[in-house]
């Protein structure tokens, strides 16, 4: 071999141990619809991780929403999250313009979470919460189902606290295998609250996967605001756009 091909040789070795290890890209879309039928919007979900022993593991995640009549116009909303802390427990930042409201969740310390909601008005809250080691954060929940994918898909259950940002607080919860004859999908799971007391104000949460551990469904209340009260409860069909080059399950 000669000079200049030993070179470029390790070239490329060298710039095969700095690169990272089966690096992932996992994309979806999200289309969300009324409990009448009615087009709300479509999400479109793009996911940057790497593969660990063989499982994809998330590290950035961007979520622009987009007004389902107005497909080709910029985004109403956007969502992006950091997993690198925990998979469980990204650090969140949304923005929804149109009712200037704003929401951050960043971890100061490893045992507690700090919350910045600017409500549709202007006004600011701040909260501070004490760490738990089973507190789930916005989309955590997708990663906590693929965590517990066997105990789930054999029938059982999983206890964890999930935040509730706008509150300053989190509760218990609990998820677990469900059928539901309105959502369709290879596994169904639901988000319950723990409490009798919650139980009767809180609606379950229905979640659908394929056999790839892919959200294919939601059904219940979402982050995206409808009026400057609420937000808007639906139901969001999701198709994968490009899966990663791993497993999404262990």
């Amino acid at each position: 071999m000669t000079r200049t091909g030993r070179t470029v040789a390790a070239a490329i070795v060298l710039a095969t141990l700095a690169a990272p290890a089966s690096a992932g890209l996992f994309e979806f879309t999200g289309q969300a619809e009324s409990s009448t039928g009615e087009a709300l919007y479509e999400e479109r979900h793009r996911i940057e991780g790497s593969c660990k022993a063989g499982v994809f593991q998330p590290l950035e995640h961007r979520v622009v929403y987009i007004r389902r009549a107005e497909s080709n116009s910029h985004p109403f909303a956007e969502k992006r999250l950091d997993y690198r802390s925990s998979p469980l427990r990204p650090a969140v930042n949304y923005q929804q313009p149109d009712f200037k409201e704003s929401l951050e969740i960043t971890y100061p310390a490893s045992d507690s979470a700090a919350i910045v909601w600017q409500q549709p008005g202007g006004e600011i809250k701040q909260s501070n919460l004490g760490g738990s080691n089973d507190l789930v954060v916005d989309a955590g929940f997708d990663n906590l189902v693929r965590q517990n994918w066997h105990k789930l898909t054999t029938g059982e259950s999983v206890k964890f606290r999930f935040l509730a940002p706008t509150r300053g607080t989190d509760y218990a919860f609990i998820l677990e295998p469900a059928q539901n004859l309105s959502v369709e999908a290879d596994h169904l799971v639901q988000i319950r609250p723990e409490s009798l007391v919650l139980k009767f104000l809180v609606d379950p949460i229905i979640l659908g996967y394929n056999n790839k551990g892919a959200l294919t469904a939601y059904s219940g209340l979402t982050n995206v605001r409808e009026n400057a009260d609420q937000n808007h409860t639906a139901t969001i069909h999701y198709e994968v756009n490009n899966y990663p080059e791993c497993d999404l399950i262990p």
